[in-house]
């Protein structure tokens, strides 16, 4: 990596956490913290969600691009991303990321599959999600879920990370126990949680 490459990710910091704020305050229920995530929870999402194994990964909620970066940077080169997101001022921010893996589309979680047919995507390996499920109606809540779990692949994972529980709570309903991991070295702490749809198989083979 070049000087000039270490440069713009250095200069561009500042900018997207400041779009990153102003989005929160034009969509508070929408954006799920203040500040984008650190680098120490875009790494810890990119390792459990499995992305270096990944064809096809959806983000719900990518915001100002940080983790979308950290995705396609571990994506393997034949893969492609999916980015669903609500706010206009995100989108275009996101539109110029130049990398070809990358799709941005200016929509609702709650349209997942619908979105994924529009561009002749097969069913995604990875679902990883930022939307704050703690601030959304409970129907919208339980209809995304139910979305993202339609549509993943036999052996698909959704990860979610958040502030608080409200997905647990719902994800456990649908889907069952998930694995639960908490990244400190964010501000603020936030819960990493997968469910994988394999793991879920098998348990209720076995019961």
């Amino acid at each position: 990596m070049g000087n000039g490459t270490v440069l713009r990710k250095v200069q561009s910091r500042p900018r997207k956490g400041l779009a990153f704020f102003l989005g929160f305050l034009r969509r508070p229920k929408s954006v799920g913290s203040v500040i984008p995530s650190s680098r120490f929870l875009e790494q810890r999402i990119v390792d459990v969600a499995g992305i270096a194994n990944a064809k096809v990964v959806v983000e719900l909620g990518p915001g100002t691009g940080g983790t979308t970066r950290a995705i396609l940077d571990a994506l393997p080169a034949n893969g492609r991303l999916l980015a669903i997101e609500v706010d206009p001022e995100f989108v275009s921010l996101l539109k110029g990321e130049p990398d070809p893996r990358l799709i941005v589309h200016h929509g609702s979680a709650e349209h997942i599959g619908d979105i994924l047919r529009r561009y002749g995507l097969p069913s995604p390996d990875a679902v990883v999600s930022g939307i704050p499920f703690s601030t959304m109606p409970n129907d919208l809540g339980v209809r995304i879920l139910r979305e993202v779990w339609t549509c993943l692949s036999p052996r698909g994972r959704f990860i979610a990370y958040q502030f608080r529980s409200r997905v647990g709570q719902l994800g456990r309903r649908l889907f069952g126990q998930p694995e639960v991991e908490l990244e400190v070295l964010n501000a603020p702490p936030m819960r990493v949680y997968r469910w994988q749809k394999q793991h879920l198989a098998a348990a209720a083979e076995s019961a």
